[in-house]
């Protein structure tokens, strides 16, 4: 594992992403998961096939008005955390393995990791009722757990129009408590990885 301490959204960054399995997907990799891949993980991995090939991004993302709104505000909830907590976040940087990587919002201590998400007010209530992240980033907290080494993450919910006291809601997950998911994760990702090389195959047959 070789980590670049590069800021995320640069050249640099969407450079050293390329081509690989980053831990934001792994809730597509992980879908159906004693089951052959579905039509979003074989997307996927179309994607990175190409982009191995090419050695260009592939036009398979998007973004909407939440993800642009989700980018503008991290820096407030990353201010509001380290006020709360009175310690710094340092730069997440990307942690290459090869085949995959991973590019955490932040750093914590030697410990610990930051996933931030900046969201609308339904969402936000939402994980404030049921007093722990949203399960449907679960695979993306035990990735940066997997890739960056790290003994926990933080999963921050940031939203700008609830009360002072409530915008910010942390829940963290330790590694003790995923041993097995990681496990999971990580003979699922072999998998994978045989489908991205299968794919690459097939384009260019």
């Amino acid at each position: 594992m070789i980590f670049h301490d590069v800021e995320q959204n640069t050249d640099a960054w969407l450079e050293l992403r390329l081509g690989k399995i980053t831990a934001s997907k792994y809730g597509v990799i992980m879908a159906n998961e004693d089951k052959s891949f579905g039509e979003p993980a074989k997307r996927y991995a179309l994607q990175l096939a190409l982009e191995r090939i090419t050695g260009n991004k592939a036009e398979f993302s998007f973004s909407n008005e939440h993800m642009e709104r989700g980018h503008e505000q991290e820096p407030i909830a990353r201010l509001l955390y380290e006020e709360e907590r009175f310690i710094e976040i340092t730069n997440g940087g990307f942690f290459d393995h090869g085949e995959y990587g991973d590019s955490p919002d932040g750093l914590v201590g030697r410990d610990g990791v930051i996933e931030i998400k900046s969201v609308i007010a339904p969402t936000h209530y939402d994980t404030l009722l049921r007093n722990s992240f949203d399960p449907a980033y679960r695979w993306q907290l035990i990735g940066h757990l997997d890739g960056t080494g790290r003994n926990w993450v933080d999963f921050v919910s940031y939203c700008a129009e609830f009360p002072s006291d409530k915008q910010l809601i942390v829940h963290r997950l330790h590694k003790e408590q995923c041993v097995n998911e990681l496990k999971r994760l990580h003979t699922r990702r072999q998998r994978f990885i045989d489908l991205v090389h299968w794919t690459m195959k097939s384009v260019q047959k």
